[in-house]
């Protein structure tokens, strides 16, 4: 088997692929603070404007609406024109987006200008996912996957205490023009690195013959892929809770509580945060087990989420008080678990130049069925019943996520016989 980059298997020396990751990493972490900096103002945002949790919850929902729409056409640029270019350009615009949210007066506005964030951030994960690809061997892509996505709960966790925080001392609106500034900086530096040749679309028949692929053959390597598919319903499983907890768990601890704004946008910020450890931990352990269990990519996200499940539904229904909040705090360790090996999936088992177009569909799938909808099912919920009752679904949800994964694990190994090996060049 070929390997799929040079220089030691690394696309580039070491010192300037670490460059680039540390960039990604960064660009992440800002991507999440300018997408949830909102969470932890919902309560002074909805006695401003006058406006209900189910509202509130749609401010987070259309983000993600947005990159549902945009997130095909956008990783196909990701895919046959320039990963770093086209980072560097949604960047710019997703952070501009998050300064025009501070100059908004009225609802309306305030919801336009955070679909034009979801415009921006469309296609930075399936192209961040693309571009470590390139940049890592293919051993170590579990890991760097963890490393990378451990900048979401970092970006959740700064935006969440950034929000209240600031929303108390400054007013909600200052929140979004400072944090927008940050991202602005990395996204130009961004449009100015180095990028690996666009893969030609071409496939090897039983006769070894290089074949062009046609759109029939694009479909028939994603439909033929069965471990793929599980790996992106079982992300949205996943997604779906972390998303609902991301938005609802600082409200969650206002009203059960009785926390102010700011302590409770702390307290839920510290949960979500401890999926710093989860992630990289998750993509290290994933790592070391494949090299006795070639399938440990999907079943330890099934194991990881599964423990999850059980940490969450002992919080939420049989705990109270200090011992509640150490089994959330575990449970946002173990949450992150899943995601190294599920995003090395879509990379692994997919042909080198449909990557993007492959976490594309995983992004398409966790955000139609799971980040634009839990914020406004767990809202419309609170708005009938309250926060906990909404809450309290939520490890089920992970019980069929991990189920996914499981049943994904078992079609791994197969699918990975079948993809065409490309040896990736710098450009």
């Amino acid at each position: 088997m070929k390997k799929e980059n040079t220089n030691n298997g690394y696309l580039f020396p070491k010192r300037y692929t670490n460059y680039i990751f540390i960039l990604l990493f960064l660009l992440y972490m800002f991507d999440y603070i300018d997408r949830m900096v909102i969470t932890s103002m919902f309560p002074v945002i909805e006695r401003d404007l006058g406006i209900s949790h189910t509202q509130s919850g749609m401010l987070v929902s259309v983000v993600y609406w947005a990159i549902v729409l945009l997130t095909f056409p956008v990783s196909l640029m990701v895919d046959r024109w320039s990963r770093t270019k086209t980072i560097g350009i949604m960047a710019i615009i997703w952070s501009l987006a998050t300064a025009l949210c501070a100059l908004t007066g009225n609802y309306i506005q305030l919801f336009m200008a955070r679909a034009l964030i979801g415009v921006g951030e469309a296609g930075y994960a399936p192209g961040g996912s693309a571009v470590i690809s390139g940049l890592y061997p293919i051993e170590k892509r579990s890991r760097m996957m963890g490393i990378w996505n451990a900048s979401i709960p970092v970006g959740t966790a700064i935006g969440h205490f950034l929000g209240g925080f600031i929303a108390v001392r400054l007013g909600w609106k200052h929140a979004f023009g400072i944090v927008a500034l940050p991202g602005l900086i990395i996204a130009i530096l961004f449009l100015f690195l180095k990028d690996y040749k666009t893969v030609d679309l071409a496939f090897i028949n039983k006769n070894q013959q290089r074949i062009k692929m046609e759109r029939k053959d694009i479909v028939r390597e994603f439909l033929s892929r069965p471990s793929v598919l599980y790996t992106y319903f079982g992300i949205a499983a996943v997604v779906f809770t972390t998303t609902a907890l991301i938005t609802w768990l600082s409200t969650y601890f206002q009203n059960e509580q009785g926390l102010a704004m700011d302590s409770a946008g702390g307290k839920a910020s510290l949960v979500m945060v401890l999926a710093v450890v989860g992630a990289p931990l998750g993509g290290y352990l994933t790592d070391a087990w494949r090299k006795r269990q070639p399938n440990a990519r999907l079943l330890f996200p099934a194991v990881s989420t599964l423990v999850s499940a059980v940490l969450l539904f002992v919080s939420l229904y049989l705990l109270r008080g200090t011992v509640q909040y150490v089994f959330l705090l575990l449970m946002g360790i173990s949450i992150m678990g899943f995601i190294s090996g599920a995003a090395a999936v879509t990379q692994d088992v997919i042909h080198p130049g449909l990557r993007a177009t492959s976490y594309a569909i995983a992004v398409v799938v966790q955000n139609l069925l799971g980040s634009s909808m839990a914020p406004l099912i767990m809202g419309r919920l609170y708005d009938l019943y309250s926060i906990k009752t909404a809450l309290l679904m939520l490890p089920f949800i992970l019980l069929v996520g991990s189920l996914l994964f499981y049943l994904g694990s078992k079609h791994y190994e197969k699918d990975m016989e079948k993809v065409t090996k490309i040896r990736l060049e710098a450009a």
